[in-house]
C-alpha cells in the first residue's frame, strides 16, 4: 500500500451565524462580536485528507493564504490531524482576488510532489468557485469540482470522484496527482481532541511571503463596497388563534401531503 501526500487549502473566513453587518465604509463584513474560522466547505476537505492518511499512510499539509492571524485556522487543521501548515501571509486588509490566490497556492503546490491537492468547491464568504480550477490549471493536473465522495484504488495510483447531478450520480476517475474541490457534506468533521489540541498549539507553522507571480496578481480584483442583499418578504397566513386555529391547521397538513 502506498502512502499519499496530501496537500489541503483552506481559508479564513468570517462566523456568522445571524444577520449580516458590514462596517461603516461597507468594504468588510464586521466581525467585532463574532470572528473567524475554516470555510466549512474546507473542514470537510481537511477531514477528507485526514481519513485518507491514516488508511493509507502519508501526510497532510494545510496551507492559507492570508494575514497573520490566519495562523489561527491553521492550527486549527493540525488539530483536527494535519501534520504541518504553511501560511502564505499578506498584508492586513489586503483583498486578494482568485488569480493571486491560485499563484500563490501554486508556489506551495508545486514545491513538494503532493499526490492530491484538496480544496473547498467555494469560498463561504465570497462564493468564488475559481481557485481550484485554476490552481488544476497552473500545476497541469486533471480536476474534478462539487465532489461528495472519495475513494482511492488499493495502490493509491488513482482516484474515483462522484458528484450528485440532477437527480443522478456522476462518477469520474483521475489519476494521481490531481486536484479535487469537495462540497460541503462529503463526511462528518471530527472534533479536535485534546492532545491534538495541544499538538496543534505547539506545532510551527511555516511562513512564506507572498510573491512572484501571486504578488503580480494581487489587483486582480478591485472592491468598492459590500452590500447586504435586501432579505426576500416572507408573507404569512395566520390561521387563527387558539383552538379555533385546528381545524384549518388540519386542513393545511392535508393540503401539503403531511396528513392522508
Amino acid at each position: 500500500m502506498t502512502a499519499v501526500d496530501i496537500l489541503v487549502c483552506v481559508k479564513r473566513v468570517p462566523t456568522v451565524g445571524g444577520v449580516l453587518t458590514l462596517t461603516a465604509d461597507q468594504r468588510a463584513i464586521d466581525t467585532s462580536t463574532s470572528g473567524f474560522t475554516i470555510s466549512p466547505h474546507e473542514e470537510c476537505a481537511v477531514e477528507e485528507a485526514v481519513r485518507l492518511v491514516e488508511r493509507f499512510g502519508g501526510s497532510v499539509t494545510v496551507a492559507s493564504l492570508g494575514p497573520a492571524a490566519a495562523e489561527e485556522q491553521l492550527r486549527a487543521g493540525l488539530a483536527l490531524g494535519a501534520s504541518a501548515a504553511v501560511l502564505i501571509e499578506t498584508a492586513d486588509g489586503v483583498e486578494t482576488g482568485p488569480i493571486a490566490t491560485a499563484a500563490a497556492l501554486h508556489a506551495v503546490a508545486s514545491a513538494h510532489p503532493y499526490d492530491l491537492v484538496l480544496l473547498g468547491n467555494e469560498a463561504s464568504d465570497t462564493g468564488d468557485y475559481q481557485v481550484g480550477v485554476r490552481l488544476a490549471h497552473l500545476l497541469g493536473r486533471p480536476v474534478a469540482t462539487g465532489i461528495k465522495a472519495i475513494s482511492l484504488s488499493d495502490d493509491a495510483t488513482s482516484l474515483s470522484a462522484s458528484r450528485p447531478y440532477r437527480g443522478a450520480v456522476e462518477t469520474f476517475t483521475l489519476p494521481l496527482p490531481c486536484v479535487v474541490t469537495v462540497k460541503e457534506g462529503i463526511n462528518r468533521p471530527r472534533y479536535p481532541s485534546l492532545p491534538g489540541r495541544l499538538r496543534a498549539k505547539r506545532a510551527s507553522v511555516t511562513r512564506v511571503p507572498i510573491g512572484g507571480d501571486a504578488a503580480g496578481s494581487a489587483g486582480d480584483v478591485l472592491m468598492t463596497r459590500l452590500r447586504v442583499p435586501d432579505a426576500p418578504n416572507q408573507p404569512v397566513t395566520v390561521l387563527g388563534h387558539g383552538p379555533e386555529a385546528v381545524p384549518a391547521l388540519v386542513a393545511v397538513l392535508a393540503e401539503i401531503g403531511v396528513l392522508s
